[in-house]
């Protein structure tokens, strides 16, 4: 049911822009941050099931035209950047088709129980013994 990752990377496009915040003369004069695209409504790759699944638990991070945006810039270089990018997607994607297991709904415990109507007697009667009444 999940996609091949290594399939999806065909059809990815990069987009590169200077970064912001401080960071001296590099940040001025190199395109360092890079914008990682992926239009989930027109993969080839995708099928029905799986782009409605990435619609569904990406919805924050795709645009109103169906594009997946994956935005890396904390390194100075290009390439580290792209990297970042790649490794983000990647855990989106594979993270996306996790089936996580069930909760088993448990009975509370009898010793529990007994414990919680024993703490409440024990309440009960000092608060009688404060009032000065038994």
């Amino acid at each position: 049911m999940k996609p091949d990752v290594h399939l999806l990377h065909t059809e990815l496009t990069f987009k590169t822009s200077r970064s912001g915040g401080s960071g001296g003369q590099n940040v001025n004069k190199v395109s360092t941050k890079v914008l990682l695209e992926f239009d989930v409504m027109n993969s080839k790759v995708l099928d029905e099931i799986q782009r409605d699944i990435i619609q569904e638990k990406l919805a924050n991070k795709i645009n109103s035209e169906g594009i997946l945006q994956v935005v890396s810039q904390t390194e100075r270089t290009q390439l580290k950047n792209k990297k970042i990018a790649l490794e983000k997607f990647n855990l989106l994607i594979t993270n996306c088709f996790l089936v996580r297991k069930e909760r088993k709904a448990t009975k509370v415990p009898k010793a529990v129980k007994e414990k919680r109507l024993n703490d409440k007697r024990i309440k009960s009667e000092l608060k009688k013994w404060r009032q000065g009444r038994e």
